[in-house]
């Protein structure tokens, strides 16, 4: 009893404490801890959403190539409640907040947006107290930007004018009535028809007239004959020569009537 209950422990004249194996210790030490999910995340495997302020036992690790201004940073891992995939995130003191590594994808948060912009503002300002000639690179941007919003107004305010003065009921008629190319091919064929049509039917007219002609002028001829006859009874001790050069002075040849020009064409192509 006496014996287990000693402080000390004897060493051997000839120890060596070189001689004793070395346990290898991994430089990347990881603790179990319980955390709240730091901001809304959406898993990347099966697309489940985790909540701000949801609980996970995590693995915490100090993150050796990365700190702040002599700060250490911490990377934690979790689990999705779904799929059990490891989703990653670690600590970013610079802007007091977490950013998100692997595993899923950090929701849109308006708050933390207008945060960082008015940060990104806040240092450039300084950066262009501290240059001036960015400066003068900033203002001359800025006054060219003005001359173009002005010249875009004022083309406005000339399209506006146009509108103003433009009659709607007319652009609505021009709009209803315009017609398709199909309606227009159909309108010219129909122009063509009626146009050949006309052009048949002064053909046919002027037939009918020539042959009405032809017609009354042999009515005469007999007339005319038929009065000389009894006037002048044929004498039959005249020669037939004399007899026929007077009744040849008493005929009218027909004359064929003269043809135009588009007209002799039209009948050259239906011969053809």
């Amino acid at each position: 009893m006496a014996d287990r209950k000693v402080l000390n422990k004897y060493y051997p004249p000839d120890f060596d404490p070189t001689k004793l194996p070395r346990l290898r210790i991994n430089p990347v030490k990881t603790f179990v801890v319980r955390i709240m999910a730091p901001f809304n995340m959406r898993c990347n495997t099966c697309g489940e959403y985790i909540y701000k302020g949801k609980k996970f036992n995590s693995k915490k690790e100090d993150v050796l190539d990365m700190d702040y201004l002599g700060l250490k940073i911490f990377r934690f891992f979790i689990k999705c409640t779904r799929c059990l995939a490891e989703i990653s995130f670690r600590t970013d003191p610079e802007n007091t907040d977490y950013v998100c590594e692997q595993g899923a994808t950090r929701n849109f948060q308006a708050h933390d947006f207008a945060e960082q912009e008015e940060r990104r503002l806040a240092k450039q300002e300084e950066e262009d107290e501290a240059n001036p000639m960015k400066a003068l690179e900033k203002r001359t941007k800025e006054s060219k930007n003005e001359m173009d919003v002005i010249d875009a107004l004022e083309e406005l305010k000339d399209l506006n004018a146009r509108h103003a003065n433009a009659d709607i009921d007319s652009m609505l008629e021009t709009v209803t009535n315009k017609k398709t190319p199909e309606e227009l091919a159909e309108e010219e064929d129909n122009k063509l028809a009626q146009e050949v049509f006309e052009q048949k039917c002064k053909k046919v007219k002027r037939l009918e007239d020539d042959v009405s002609i032809s017609e009354s002028a042999d009515i005469d001829v007999i007339s005319n004959f038929s009065l000389s006859a009894d006037i002048n009874p044929i004498n039959t001790d005249i020669p037939k020569t004399k007899q026929k050069g007077k009744l040849s002075n008493l005929v009218k040849k027909k004359t064929k009537p003269k043809l135009e020009a588009t007209e002799k064409c039209n009948i050259i192509q239906k011969e053809n």
